[in-house]
């Protein structure tokens, strides 16, 4: 499974927008989400709705340069109107859907990362709210679902991530080294969903592949995505850690960031 194509991206920020609307419909606002617990759900409602709408303002400037948080017109409702809520979310992840479509994938913009460009945007956009999207279901004890090519496309997004990352220097990123250490990632419900980190004595690297290593991370995909982006305990019963688990903690603590 590779990356999907910009329209889809562009459609999965509405998808993926409104299956956290309607995660968090009618539920508590004020509750404190347990994965992010210096957030409330209405906190973290604004906060995926305010990043769309700054990538959205990004993408209509064509902005070549960082554009400050702030400056973004958010208009963001008041805390005793969840319908507003509900709405300025749809309404924010429509726009910036919108936007980058008639950008196109190609346009150089600025980026954070890697990557300047508003491809790198509709990618980013989609994990952004996939992963909250789970932060909302964990805080309501509801369900949650995401197509294969999705998940898997967040772990390999997220790799990108942390390599740049730690790259870059960040500190803790800086210790995932280790020569003769691996962790496989092995989702037990998609075919091929697989991966074989190594880490190496100057970071790490990662590939496809059924191999044996330090630590294995096994279940369905969508639990493996969620352990490997912090959203869920490694030692859930929803997935199997074989091997040297300490290796696995390692890497979760050392790629908690951002």
């Amino acid at each position: 499974m590779s990356q999907l194509t910009h329209d889809r991206y562009c459609d999965e920020i509405v998808a993926r927008t409104d299956a956290l609307r309607a995660t968090i419909r009618g539920a508590d606002l004020g509750a404190t989400v347990p994965t992010c617990p210096d957030w409330t759900l209405r906190e973290l409602a604004l906060h995926v709705g305010r990043a769309h709408r700054w990538v959205g303002e990004i993408m209509r400037t064509r902005a070549t340069e960082a554009v400050p948080f702030e400056q973004v017109p958010q208009n963001a409702p008041g805390s005793d109107d969840p319908d507003a809520l509900d709405a300025w979310l749809e309404e924010g992840a429509a726009r910036t859907a919108e936007a980058l479509r008639a950008a196109g994938p190609d346009e150089k913009v600025w980026s954070w990362a890697w990557e300047r460009s508003t491809g790198f945007w509709a990618r980013r956009m989609v994990h952004e709210t996939i992963v909250h999207q789970a932060d909302a279901a964990l805080t309501v004890s509801t369900g949650y679902e995401v197509a294969p090519e999705l998940a898997a496309d967040t772990i390999e997004e997220w790799l990108e991530i942390v390599a740049f990352v730690r790259a870059a220097g960040h500190e803790k990123a800086a210790e995932l080294v280790g020569a003769g250490r691996s962790i496989h990632l092995h989702a037990t419900d998609v075919p091929g969903a697989e991966w074989l980190i190594e880490l190496g004595e100057d970071g790490f690297t990662w590939r496809r592949a059924h191999e044996k290593a330090t630590v294995a991370l096994r279940g369905p995909l969508t639990d493996v995505m969620l352990v490997f982006n912090r959203r869920l305990p490694a030692d859930s019963d929803r997935v199997e850690v074989l091997g040297d688990a300490g290796l696995l903690d390692f890497w979760l603590e050392h790629s908690a960031f951002g």
